[in-house]
């Protein structure tokens, strides 16, 4: 007795500190968004409901914005703003087939109806709730399946001294398993299985068994669907006087056979080993014939290949020297080919949860436990528009956050969602949970980096459309953007997305070129109001590696 009020004791205090954490946690947000947490399962041509409800529990008349999507924001399924549905942002493929459901909006919730459901339908939802500049979302996930026919079991005939059973079913989704099983429940392994797939993208499926077991007497084909757990099973009885019957022959026969194929063999060998020494022999004459013509023409050839080599090793040597001396002018930018720049961050750029210091050079994160996906990001003051100049970025902390920092184009709209790659006109290195990488246009290409960068140098040539990021700790290359398109004034780009990171930049006093400051600054703010709180930043998907690394120095030319 004394146990059980111990342990309904400790129940209780777990579920009180639960639900204190959980009130917690939510005071230091607006509302959470939920959805079930099972899979939704819907027929082809039926109905599927997408529900999110809201906790607390609030009136979702309240809310800006109601948005369901794919796996992008922009591929809406359902847009409901301004309490009026927005059909000219929904996908064509939903066109006509959704309606939202209002029944429970005082209860925090909603939903939205698919009507005719397609196997297309069948993936990931995200629901999407706004209400001012707050939002939160919910992933849910509709499977589509279907329950085909009967498998259609019947014997074909006679093969490989068995008999062949062939199973036919059709009008499954997804692909349905299918198994043999013998009397027993025992799995058989099928002799051939294949499916095809019709327009509406429902699966019809063939397999083949043959058996050679003639006191298996009964088998049974199943065909099964992984999604709904549902399966349909036929059995086949197999007479016996369908299998091959032995004669009594056949044993004579085949050690007749065998005996004169050792016969024929031995011949053979015999016959093959006096072939060959007479072949042996005549093939020795021709290859000293051979090696005469061949040294000859071997001699003319070393001398024209000698002076070929000399050539091509001249060339190459050239090209080597070449690209040593490229490489070589990269090393130290600080003190010959590049001016030093001073960089200080713009406050109204900033996102609210960054924070700049007074002297304006350096930012830090004020919440470090919030993970959205949003641009909390910070812009230098100055512009760029020609000439070569550099500027050196420490970060606290960078190994174990997320980051992004480079060069921005002025006139890039960054309204809603973006990417960070060249063609939108961001040109940037960073790190993520998965390492470090550079945002190209085709994706991500990963940085294998000797050493975690704690200062990391960026180098702008504007006149040769070149933005190169080095790593200032053991002054090794991390990656460089060539033959990139200027069209207008750069700014810094610095990016805190999670973790407890913090940017400084270089407190040594460098002086700022005139040549590339923006001509006005009110061109500058005009096109930095793109960056304001709500837009999202994409992050791609890792596919390349870095294509320039760091030479070694054992690789330096005479």
């Amino acid at each position: 007795m004394e146990n059980c009020y111990k342990h309904a004791l400790l129940c209780h205090f777990t579920c009180l500190f639960v639900l204190v954490q959980l009130l917690t946690w939510v005071s230091t947000k607006e509302f959470l968004v939920f959805g079930p947490s099972d899979p939704i399962v819907a027929a082809p041509g039926g109905e599927a409901i997408l529900p999110c409800s809201l906790f607390p529990v609030m009136s979702v008349e309240n809310m800006e914005e109601l948005r369901w999507f794919r796996s992008r924001f922009s591929e809406a399924v359902f847009v409901y703003r301004n309490q009026q549905e927005q059909k000219e942002e929904q996908m064509a493929g939903y066109s006509g087939r959704t309606w939202l459901v209002k029944d429970q909006f005082h209860q925090g919730k909603a939903a939205v109806r698919i009507g005719n459901v397609q196997v297309s339908d069948s993936g990931i939802y995200v629901c999407f709730f706004k209400r001012g500049l707050f939002y939160e979302e919910a992933i849910l996930e509709l499977k589509v399946a279907v329950v085909g026919s009967v498998p259609e079991v019947h014997i074909k005939g006679p093969e490989d001294d068995g008999v062949c059973v062939v199973c036919m079913t059709s009008g499954w989704y997804p692909k349905p398993q299918l198994q043999w099983r013998d009397s027993r429940g025992e799995s058989l392994p099928a002799s051939s299985e294949n499916h095809t797939e019709d327009a509406e993208g429902l699966f019809s499926m063939k397999t083949t068994l043959v058996v050679r077991d003639s006191s298996l007497g009964n088998v049974t084909c199943s065909t099964f669907n992984p999604i709904l757990g549902q399966e349909k099973a036929v059995a086949m009885f197999i007479p016996e006087p369908f299998f091959p019957q032995a004669s009594p022959w056949m044993p004579a026969f085949a050690v007749s056979v065998a005996m004169m194929g050792l016969l024929v063999l031995g011949s053979c060998y015999f016959l093959r080993r006096e072939h060959l020494a007479k072949l042996q022999l005549r093939q020795e004459w021709k290859n000293l014939r051979h090696e005469q013509e061949t040294l000859q023409k071997t001699k003319e050839a070393e001398l024209k290949t000698t002076s070929t080599l000399q050539e091509e090793l001249d060339r190459r040597k050239a090209a080597y020297r070449a690209a040593w001396r490229k490489a070589q002018l990269y090393a130290d930018w600080r003190k010959e080919h590049f001016q030093a720049w001073s960089v200080t961050l713009d406050p109204d750029s900033a996102h609210a949860i960054l924070a700049i210091s007074q002297d304006r050079r350096s930012v830090t994160r004020k919440d470090t436990a919030m993970h959205l996906d949003s641009p909390f990001s910070v812009l230098g003051t100055e512009g760029i528009s020609s000439g070569r100049c550099y500027w050196e970025v420490k970060i606290k902390n960078g190994d174990s956050s997320t980051w992004t920092l480079g060069v921005w184009r002025e006139d890039v709209e960054k309204q809603g969602w973006y990417s960070e790659c060249p063609k939108r006109g961001f040109w940037t290195v960073g790190r993520t949970n998965s390492g470090y990488w550079a945002y190209v246009d085709s994706g991500r290409a990963s940085l294998p980096l000797r050493q975690a960068p704690q200062s990391v140098g960026v180098f702008v040539d504007y006149s040769e459309g070149d933005i190169s990021f080095y790593n200032m700790s053991d002054m090794s290359h991390i990656f460089s953007f060539h033959e990139a398109s200027f069209s207008g004034t750069l700014f810094p780009y610095f990016r805190l997305k999670s973790g407890d990171v913090s940017m400084i930049l270089s407190s040594e006093e460098f002086p700022v070129p005139i040549s590339i400051l923006p001509s006005r600054k009110e061109s500058l703010c005009s096109q930095r109001e793109g960056l304001i709180l709500g837009s999202r930043v994409v992050d791609s998907l890792p596919e390349e590696e870095s294509q320039f690394l760091p030479l070694p120095s054992d690789s330096l030319p005479p």
